[in-house]
C-alpha cells in the first residue's frame, strides 16, 4: 500500500510553496494537467493557477507537464502557459517520470510530482523514486471507471490515516 501514499496532500497545486518544496529538498516539478491544473480537457487554466506558475518560474523552480493525453491536447496547453511537456507518458510506468526529470536536468530525489489520482500520479512518482504531492481534484469526473478509482483513493487514504492514528 506504501506505494499509493503520496509524500504530501494539498487542497490545490497553488497551495504548494517554495518554502515546502525547499523543505522536501527539490528543484523541480512535474505537473498532471487534467484536475490538477485545470478541469478535463479545458485549454488553459485558471488565473490562480496561471498566478502560481508564474511565480513558481520566479522563483527558480523548474517545471515541466507530463500527461497520458495525446500531444494534441497537451501541446497548445503547454505554449500557453510556457512550459515543456511529456505526453503520452503512459503513467504509472515511471518511464515517463524519469524523462520529465532528466529534461529538466535534475535527478529524480531532486523532483517532486504533482497530480490528482493516486493510481497514476502517486504510483508512478512513487515507482520513479520521487516525491509526490497530491491535489484535489478541480471537478469530480463523471465517468464510472473514475467514480470507482475515486472510492478506491479514498478507501487508501483513509486506511493511511487509521495507520497513522494506530
Amino acid at each position: 500500500m506504501a506505494l499509493f501514499f503520496p509524500t504530501a496532500m494539498l487542497p490545490k497545486a497553488y497551495d504548494i510553496t517554495v518554502q515546502q518544496l525547499q523543505q522536501l529538498g527539490v528543484e523541480g516539478l512535474i505537473l498532471d494537467i487534467d484536475n490538477t491544473l485545470t478541469t478535463h480537457d479545458h485549454p488553459v487554466p485558471n488565473d490562480r493557477i496561471l498566478a502560481w506558475l508564474s511565480q513558481m518560474q520566479k522563483e527558480g523552480v523548474k517545471m515541466i507537464l507530463l500527461s497520458n493525453n495525446r500531444p494534441a491536447r497537451v501541446a497548445p496547453f503547454a505554449q500557453k502557459i510556457g512550459l515543456a511537456f511529456e505526453a503520452n507518458a503512459k503513467k504509472p510506468l515511471p518511464g515517463g517520470y524519469r524523462r520529465a526529470a532528466a529534461a529538466m536536468g535534475l535527478s529524480p530525489e531532486r523532483t517532486v510530482v504533482v497530480g490528482d489520482q493516486l493510481f497514476t500520479d502517486v504510483l508512478g512518482a512513487n515507482l520513479a523514486g520521487m516525491a509526490s504531492i497530491l491535489v484535489e481534484p478541480f471537478q469530480m469526473e463523471p465517468f464510472f471507471r473514475f467514480r470507482v478509482k475515486r472510492c478506491l483513493e479514498r478507501w487508501i487514504l483513509q486506511g493511511r490515516k487509521r495507520g497513522k492514528n494506530a
